[in-house]
C-alpha cells in the first residue's frame, strides 16, 4: 500500500497533526507540503490536512480538494481550527471540506484544535461581527494541538489504515 500525507500548515499546527499521523503509517508512505502535490495519483490512500480559515475551506483549499479528490481515490481528512471541538458550528465550518472533497472516497475525518495565531486573533477582536469578537475574547487555544489531541490524530491514523487494509 502506498500512502500520502499532505497538509496545508501556515502556523505549524496542522503540520504537526500531520507528523503524528506519518508516524502511525506502517506502509510505503510520504509525507509533503500539499504545495509540493501535483497529483495523487498511484497512491492507495491520501491522508489531506488543512486548517479552517473563516469558517471553512479558503478559495486555495477548495481548489485543492475539488483537483485532487478524484473519483474513488481513498481519503482522509484532517482539519485543525482555534474552536473547541465541541463548538456547534464547527460540524457545518467540517461539513465545507467534506463537500469540496465529495468526489473521493472520504473513509474518515479528524479534527482538533491548534493555536489560533496573535495576528488572527487581533483581527478578530476588531471585526464588525461581534460573535467572532467574542470567540476572539473566549479563545483558549494557546499550546493546542497538545499531546492528547496529536495522540487522537494518531489514533485517527491506525483507525483509517485498518479499515482500508480490510
Amino acid at each position: 500500500m502506498e500512502v500520502l500525507v499532505a497538509y496545508m500548515s501556515k502556523t505549524g499546527n496542522t503540520k504537526k497533526v500531520a507528523e503524528a499521523i506519518y508516524g502511525e503509517i506502517i506502509a510505503e508512505k510520504e509525507i509533503k507540503p500539499i504545495d509540493k502535490v501535483e497529483s495523487i495519483e498511484g497512491y492507495d490512500l491520501v491522508f489531506l490536512g488543512f486548517p479552517i480559515h473563516a469558517q471553512g475551506p479558503d478559495k486555495k483549499t477548495t481548489k485543492l480538494l475539488k483537483k485532487l479528490c478524484i473519483n474513488g481515490k481513498k481519503i482522509a481528512l484532517f482539519i485543525t481550527h482555534c474552536a473547541p471541538e465541541e463548538a456547534e458550528e464547527l460540524s457545518s465550518w467540517l461539513g465545507k471540506f467534506r463537500q469540496d472533497a465529495n468526489r473521493a472516497d472520504i473513509v474518515d475525518m479528524f479534527n482538533c484544535q491548534g493555536e489560533l495565531s496573535k495576528t488572527v486573533k487581533r483581527f478578530m477582536s476588531i471585526y464588525p461581527n461581534a460573535q467572532i469578537r467574542s470567540w476572539a475574547r473566549k479563545d483558549n487555544s494557546k499550546g493546542q494541538p497538545d499531546e492528547s489531541r496529536l495522540q487522537k490524530a494518531r489514533t485517527f491514523a491506525k483507525d483509517v489504515m485498518e479499515k482500508v487494509s480490510t
